[in-house]
C-alpha cells in the first residue's frame, strides 16, 4: 500500500474536487549508494495543490541522491542525474494511476482516504502457495 501525504482528512470526492482545480498526484524518485550497490526508490505520493511548489516537498530526496547517489559504481553515477532531473523538475506525476485505481476502490462513500492500492505497489502473488 502506498501512502498519499497531504490528505489527512480529505475524502475521494475531495481528493477528486482539489485534482479538477488543477492539483496532482506525485512521488520523487532518489537513489542512494553503499560502495558498490546503488538503491532506486520513490517516496510516498505527495498531494500538489494548485499553487504549491513540489520542489518544497521533494528537496529531501534531491538532497538523499545528491550526497549519497554518486558512490555506487557504476550505477550511481547513472541513476542520481536521472533522480535529481526527476525530482528538481517537479517529481513523477502518479495522478491518473491513483485516481483510476480510486474510480474502482470498495470504499464507502465519503470515507476518508489512508493508502489507496497502487499499480505495481504489491509483489505479484505465487502461484505455488495455496490462496
Amino acid at each position: 500500500m502506498a501512502e498519499i501525504k497531504g490528505i489527512d482528512g480529505l475524502s475521494v470526492e475531495d481528493l477528486r474536487g482539489e485534482i479538477t482545480r488543477g492539483g496532482k498526484l506525485v512521488h520523487f524518485p532518489y537513489c542512494f549508494s553503499v560502495i558498490i550497490m546503488t538503491f532506486r526508490r520513490s517516496s510516498d505520493i505527495y498531494l500538489i495543490r494548485k499553487g504549491e511548489v513540489a520542489l518544497a516537498k521533494g528537496w529531501p530526496f534531491a538532497l538523499v541522491s545528491l550526497f549519497v547517489g554518486w558512490w555506487g559504481f557504476p550505477w550511481g553515477l547513472i541513476y542520481t542525474p536521472i533522480a535529481l532531473f526527476q525530482t528538481l523538475a517537479g517529481g513523477k506525476d502518479v495522478t491518473q494511476e491513483v485516481m483510476g485505481t480510486l474510480q474502482y476502490s470498495n470504499a464507502p462513500e465519503g470515507a476518508p482516504i489512508t493508502a489507496p492500492p497502487i499499480v505495481g505497489d504489491t509483489p505479484p502473488r505465487n502461484p505455488w502457495t495455496p490462496s
